[in-house]
């Protein structure tokens, strides 16, 4: 049995989320082979190489995969797994926005059912995901002769980024559908830890009235090293950018801390980060939801208990 995963990247660095999605393959058990489809990206197959668990990189390098475009990306996979049949019984990617975006193709072009953001392996054709907002985990069983798997990465804990020899064979084969171009994107820039990678998030909620009070979870955060994130109450009132966001339709996180200031701990919030390592909260309503997940709560107003924790650290 062997498993290929599709490695998340920039065509510069293998992105963390690959490292847990190759955890969840090695759960599944047998071999992994990491496909890495780019242009200008032999670093990042080396780098592939090297992840503990790999036993061999898959480099797609053309320029047609530069920017991961589904219409292209997906039939290279389906391609390889169409002419290894016989080898290839798993097929899996971070669920990130491109692995949502190419596995469900994938999974139509082989006429099989595709498992979304698995949580945790109990076999090899059974797998358990979080449904109803995180609420209740189902448990998944599939008898397609391809599972085809999307892998939320908090629910794993990454294999090491080095000690692993992988070989790596060039694949040749080039799909380009002609259907779509890269056009541009736009960045957000920040100093920062990015939210999905950062151990520590500090993140505000409806109660910081305004845009202009995150700058005390921002100094905080300064001190911390961490990650800014905020609930959808507060991005939807225009208090900060919407890439900000935690939650079932923002980012979903799981850091070694998470600090809710202000965030009252509505059931989608809670679906983003309450796989956290410890929840810290602070709100002045001590019925306030949050409360139920925190590890550690502290009721009082978040206007001088944030200042305080800044000054403290």
């Amino acid at each position: 049995m062997t498993i290929l995963v599709i490695a998340e990247h920039d065509n510069h660095t293998v992105a963390a989320a690959t490292l847990n999605t190759v955890a969840a393959a090695a759960k599944i058990g047998g071999e992994v082979h990491v496909l890495v489809a780019g242009a200008g990206v032999a670093a990042v197959a080396e780098a592939a190489a090297r992840i503990v668990g790999v036993a061999k990189v898959l480099l797609a390098d053309n320029v047609a995969y530069a920017h991961q475009l589904p219409e292209n990306v997906a039939p290279l996979v389906t391609g390889l797994v169409l002419e290894q049949r016989s080898i290839y019984n798993h097929v899996l990617a971070p669920a990130t926005s491109n692995g949502k975006n190419v596995l469900p193709r994938v999974a139509a072009a082989l006429d099989v059912d595709q498992i979304s953001e698995i949580i945790a392996v109990q076999s090899a054709d059974t797998f358990q995901r979080p449904i109803y907002a995180g609420n209740a985990i189902a448990t998944v069983q599939s008898n397609a002769s391809v599972k085809v798997i999307t892998v939320r990465a908090t629910g794993f804990d990454p294999v090491a980024a080095v000690g692993g020899s992988a070989t790596v064979e060039v694949v040749d084969t080039l799909y380009d559908a002609g259907t779509s171009s890269f056009v541009g994107e736009t960045l957000a820039k920040s100093d920062r830890p990015e939210l999905t990678a950062a151990k520590v998030i500090v993140s505000g909620g409806r109660g910081m009235q305004n845009g202009d009070n995150f700058k005390h979870l921002y100094a905080l955060a300064d001190k911390l090293g961490a990650g800014v994130g905020a609930s959808r109450a507060a991005v939807d009132a225009g208090f900060v950018a919407n890439d900000m966001q935690v939650g079932q339709t923002g980012k979903i996180v799981a850091p070694q801390l998470y600090i809710a200031v202000g965030i009252s701990g509505a059931i989608q919030h809670l679906a983003g980060m309450k796989d956290s390592k410890v929840i810290v909260a602070i709100n002045k309503d001590e019925e306030a939801p949050i409360f139920q997940v925190a590890d550690y709560g502290l009721v009082a107003d978040l206007f001088e208990a944030v200042p305080e924790f800044e000054r403290l650290v």
